[in-house]
């Protein structure tokens, strides 16, 4: 079912899904042929990363969900400094002065030169974090503190990213967008629910409100977060800024407790799956044309997300892979390397390791044999041991995250590759023999 030769009218036709590999024509609005911009159709002139067929990409971290700790600076420029999320800022300013400065932050984080650069750098994925809280009509007005207005910014960039050929997945309930969608590989665009009704997990930034419990996993906040993927999809197969978004993820990072998850698997996941269906369905969107629906995988703790699915026709999954909290690896270069080459992030298929990123432990990270400004090699070898790991075990990767301001390449895709840590062409990884 995935090599489906779709000659697709964009401007006539619903935005449609579609997954890297799949022989297709993609335009932007002048007409011009953006897949395959070599000229003449031909299998072999497709703009995917040669020999590769795999995912390869960035998210667009602290764009739509700001997380403060990955960039203190704008954070503080916009008067939220002394706050841990969004729905605290938004709280402190008031409405209108936090939709002023988020707005000006929505407009210059991520740039058009940006996805240029990306472009430029052989990537072919960009995963964009978002929340419910995009849907503002699902924002209890009384009670739930957001910034308003991100959906025009959010077509701009997918706007941007379809122009310039990449393939956008939609993924999870929190609203994390990312450039995936059912795998085969070209370019892509994955939108991920980030931020989910109540906070999927307590005391985390990334769920946009800095929550003392995860109150997600309940029934009525179940039924906002399908009525906010709902809308996502009818958006997404109805607005050609979309045309390139092909994976949707559900929600990101729930509780890794198999049995505080198992409302969310038995009644949350399969009514997502049915609401994005019947929402095609409405839209006359044809099964092979549908969206990629990504739960995390089951390696990530949450149980197995297929245990009460229907089906799982055009089903992806995610995976985060962080060394740096997994207690049972040792804390030395050979430990981590060695475990990268040996990684299987399987679980279910076809999964995209989500996330992950070059950072150590914190008790380490600064001192002499962890250091990024004296072990440029370690970190060189560490990410092609990472990525080749993925790409042998999983559909691809993608990286946390284009651009921090740490100082510091380890969690910014950007400076590692100005730093000489990542190479400019991802394929060059398998001429360094690491693994």
């Amino acid at each position: 079912m995935f090599y489906i030769l779709a000659f697709i009218a964009l401007f006539v036709l619903p935005a449609s899904a579609w997954m890297p590999g799949v022989d297709r024509i993609i335009t932007n609005e002048t007409g011009s042929d953006l897949f395959n911009a070599t000229g003449s159709w031909s299998a072999s002139e497709k703009r995917w990363l040669s020999g590769s067929g795999k995912l390869r990409g960035v998210n667009l971290g602290s764009l739509f969900v700001i997380e403060p700790w990955l960039n203190q600076v704008a954070w503080g420029n916009m008067g939220c400094g002394d706050v841990r999320s969004e729905f605290d800022c938004v709280l402190k300013l008031g409405q209108g002065q936090a939709n002023a400065v988020f707005q000006q932050h929505w407009d210059t984080w991520i740039t058009q030169n940006d996805i240029a650069q990306m472009q430029s750098f052989g990537l072919n994925t960009i995963r964009i974090p978002v929340g419910y809280w995009m849907m503002e009509s699902l924002v209890y007005a009384d009670s739930e503190h957001f910034p308003q207005g991100a959906f025009r910014f959010l077509e701009r960039i997918c706007g941007w990213a379809s122009n310039a050929g990449f393939y956008i997945s939609k993924l999870s309930l929190l609203l994390c967008f990312s450039l995936c969608e059912h795998l085969l590989i070209s370019n892509v665009i994955v939108i991920d629910m980030h931020g989910a009704p109540g906070a999927q997990v307590k005391e985390n930034s990334f769920t946009g409100q800095y929550a003392s419990s995860p109150g997600f996993y309940v029934n009525w906040q179940f039924d906002r977060g399908v009525k906010f993927l709902t809308w996502l999809t009818q958006n997404i197969h109805s607005n050609n800024n979309f045309r390139n978004v092909g994976m949707i993820g559900i929600v990101n990072e729930p509780v890794q407790d198999s049995g505080t998850a198992a409302t969310m698997r038995s009644q949350f996941y399969p009514n997502a799956f049915s609401a994005i269906r019947s929402a095609e369905a409405a839209a006359g969107v044809t099964p092979n044309n549908y969206l990629h629906i990504q739960p995390m995988n089951s390696a990530w703790g949450s149980g197995d997300p297929n245990e009460h699915l229907p089906n799982t026709y055009f089903a992806a999954y995610d995976d985060h892979r962080y060394l740096k909290w997994d207690s049972r690896v040792a804390v030395d270069q050979g430990s981590y390397i060695r475990t990268s080459c040996s990684d299987n992030r399987g679980g279910n298929s076809p999964t995209v390791v989500g996330e992950f990123s070059l950072s150590v432990p914190d008790n380490v990270q600064w001192s002499d044999g962890w250091h990024p400004n004296t072990q440029q090699n370690f970190y060189r070898r560490w990410f092609a041991a990472q990525v080749t790991s993925y790409e042998r075990n999983t559909i691809g990767w993608v990286f946390w995250t284009w651009k921090a301001q740490l100082g510091d390449y380890r969690w910014s895709y950007q400076d590692a590759v100005a730093a000489g840590v990542i190479p400019r062409n991802p394929q060059d990884v398998y001429s360094y023999g690491v693994c």
